[in-house]
């Protein structure tokens, strides 16, 4: 659905049009009756809980359990990390891909973690209570004090539960802070690598192929969750139906959509077109010129920058549709209209404009100073400047230090004794480091601070005055001993003296800059973060008093659930159908990356069927964090399994088009052939279900 109808809906001059299977909905507000009444199917509490319970959400990305013995299904791009993790300069998981023989020898994912969703308190009157009658800046504040306390009682009440156990209790805003929510998690800690095809088919066709369809993808990957060094026991789980939906079937995603900014005002999108998508643009596409060039240098070079380099190619990718999405002024002026009718219709009503006041002017004003200050917070408390994983570490080891003296509710909300374990665990992480790559992105960032915020900068000018940007670099990586994990995990259990004490290069770097990275994000907060924050709020409430929550909230990585059908489409004259077959492949096939089929795929091919489903599409709305999402039919089973969309729907961080937004999935046939056929996977195939 265009932009302009979905924003004069939530102008309330318009309703949602009934053929537009839009919307990321929350799964207590899930509009059942809406689905029933159009395709006759019926989506029960207890069906909701099922599948709630039965989807995970991943440190980056979605997954579902597909055994009682926590058997977890996600894509193979979620589980590059843990690939990287068991690779070396000298051989790459993600290349040769992985099967364990059996449990002992499942690969320990380190630093994933796996969430599964188990209750949702509305906590929105206490919330407003807290931040009842103050000014913006003191509202932000008491705002994030009262979440962080909800968030702490919540979990030393789950302490006790009798049903669930410890949870792990996380403050969600929905409707930007027009609701406030605890989401209460069972978490998993302990996630292992059980198999992952190669690189060549869970990624056929590689960057030039990114976004479209049709697709040849196995994009999948299968972990496993534990609990006490033993499989965990998931009675909640999906089975699979691996003869796949048919075209027009009517299907569900569940997962975590990552964000979208549907619900932004014009001041806001315009913010994003001008100032801050084209300087990111630039300097990740200088990243990955760098990294092309590093990675042809050796095969050990191409190793080592394989997965960084696939991640940012895809995010370069995301981003500048977005930035195209946003230069169509035909849209803009459709959301213009749109706020324009919701203006008038506050208007109207004296009591909800003396409350409503004026919050988009408020929202504009506070944008000019964003646009002061993105270049500052971008390259110094983002640390876009020192975009090294070691100058990470060295700066949560130094402000978990300083935040963990300070108490719970007045710290950094990111280091509060909710996130505390989270930290630990991935800075305790023993995952490689490769100084090679630090040199590359750490040098850059120098560079390009040095070049947008100027050599004079006074940061800029501390650091670089009488060192050059690879001089710099090149000393702190030879004197820093943060790449050894037993010495990160002795920085952050000696806490404040032991950082105080440290000779690290790197600690030192991140402890001399700390002030003005603060500085720099307490004047965001004030200046920016809190009256959008209000003013948000209080369009929010304006909405609410049109239509209440007929509408969906902007996805911000909670769990939503999203309903469409098997469907392809019509563009440029041409019809897409919905399902690819595995003949193509072959047909498609160059011998060279990123178009060669792996040696196991060339020596089963007289066993495979052709005609074997590949890939699908639907018109589900989803977008980026919904990788790894299962697709489930009416009965609740998966039928297939997200991993992409095509190029139209990444507009839909803004918008949906119903006509040519679509979600691409891996089909479950080609799975199945997959595991029984080239890995022959028999012990995966029992515990899937599969004959």
């Amino acid at each position: 659905m265009k932009l302009c109808r979905l924003l004069a809906a939530l102008a309330a001059t318009l309703s949602i049009p009934a053929w537009a299977d839009e919307g990321m909905w929350t799964f207590q507000n899930f509009p059942a009756a809406t689905v029933q009444k159009k395709y006759g199917v019926q989506v029960t509490p207890a069906w909701l809980d099922r599948v709630r319970t039965s989807t995970i959400r991943l440190s980056n990305c979605t997954a579902s359990f597909v055994s009682p013995d926590g058997l977890i299904l996600t894509n193979h791009h979620c589980a590059e990390a843990c690939l990287a993790e068991h690779s070396s300069k000298t051989a790459s998981l993600l290349e040769q891909g992985f099967m364990a023989s059996g449990p002992r020898a499942e690969l320990r994912c380190s630093t994933q973690i796996a969430d599964v969703l188990m209750e949702m308190e509305d906590v929105t009157a206490k919330v407003t209570a807290a931040t009842s009658g103050l000014d913006a800046r003191a509202a932000n504040d008491a705002r994030k004090k009262v979440l962080t306390q909800l968030e702490q009682a919540c979990e030393e009440a789950a302490k006790s539960d009798p049903v669930h156990g410890a949870l792990k209790c996380e403050s969600v805003d929905l409707y930007n802070g027009g609701q406030y929510y605890l989401y209460k998690f069972k978490r998993y800690t302990d996630l292992r690598l059980v198999f992952a095809p190669e690189q060549d088919i869970a990624s056929f066709g590689g960057d030039p192929d990114n976004f479209q369809f049709p697709r040849w993808d196995l994009d999948m990957s299968i972990l496993r969750a534990y609990e006490g060094g033993k499989p965990a026991h998931t009675p909640s789980f999906l089975k699979f139906n691996f003869a796949g939906p048919k075209e027009g079937d009517v299907v569900f995603v569940t997962g975590h959509p990552g964000s979208t900014d549907r619900l932004l005002t014009v001041s806001q999108l315009l913010t994003q077109r001008d100032a801050i998508l084209p300087p990111w643009l630039l300097r990740a596409a200088e990243l990955r010129g760098r990294y092309i060039q590093y990675g042809k240098s050796s095969a050990e070079a191409d190793h080592i920058v394989e997965e960084p380099l696939n991640s940012l190619e895809n995010s370069l990718k995301v981003r500048r549709k977005d930035l195209d999405a946003l230069h169509d002024d035909a849209q803009l002026a459709r959301k213009a209209q749109a706020e324009t009718q919701l203006k008038a219709q506050v208007s109207a009503d004296p009591q909800l404009a003396k409350s409503t006041g004026d919050p988009w002017k408020q929202i504009e004003q506070a944008e000019q100073t964003e646009r002061a200050l993105v270049l500052p917070y971008t390259f110094v408390e983002n640390a876009a400047g020192f975009n090294s994983r070691l100058f990470r570490y060295a700066r949560v080891l130094v402000r978990a230090a300083a935040e963990r003296g300070k108490p719970n509710e007045e710290r950094l909300r990111e280091y509060t004794d909710s996130t505390l374990p989270r930290l630990q665990q991935q800075v305790s992480a023993d995952v490689p480091v490769y100084p090679e790559l630090e040199a590359i992105t750490f040098t850059m960032g120098l560079e390009r601070m040095r070049e947008w915020l100027g050599p004079d900068y006074p940061l800029v000018r501390r650091l670089l005055a009488s060192e050059s940007p690879d001089a710099l670099v090149a000393r702190l990586l030879k004197g820093t001993q943060l790449g050894n994990p037993a010495i990160r995990a002795q920085l952050w259990q000696g806490g404040a003296q032991a950082i105080a004490d440290s000779k690290d290069p790197m600690i030192q770097l991140a402890q001399s800059v700390d002030a003005e990275a603060r500085a720099v994000r307490k004047r965001y907060e004030d200046e920016v973060e809190a009256p959008v924050t209000a003013a948000s709020e209080r369009i929010a409430h304006a909405r609410f008093a049109a239509l209440g929550t007929s509408v969906y909230p902007d996805a911000n990585f909670t769990l939503r659930l999203s309903y469409g059908t098997v469907k392809g489409w019509t563009e440029d004259g041409a019809t897409i159908a919905p399902f690819t077959t595995l003949d193509r492949l072959y047909e498609r096939a160059t011998g060279a990356p990123p178009f060669r089929v792996p040696q196991p795929w060339l020596a089963a091919k007289s066993r495979l069927d052709m005609s074997t489903k590949f890939d699908l599409s639907t018109d589900n709305d989803i977008i980026g964090g919904n990788s790894g999402s299962p697709l489930i039919n009416a009965k609740g089973e998966i039928v297939g399994l997200i991993f992409d969309g095509n190029i139209n729907s990444i507009s839909g961080d803004y918008w949906f088009d119903a006509a040519l937004n679509r979600a691409v999935a891996v089909h479950p046939a080609i799975i199945l052939a997959a595991l029984r056929d080239v890995y022959h996977a028999k012990a995966i195939l029992q515990e899937l279900g599969a004959k």
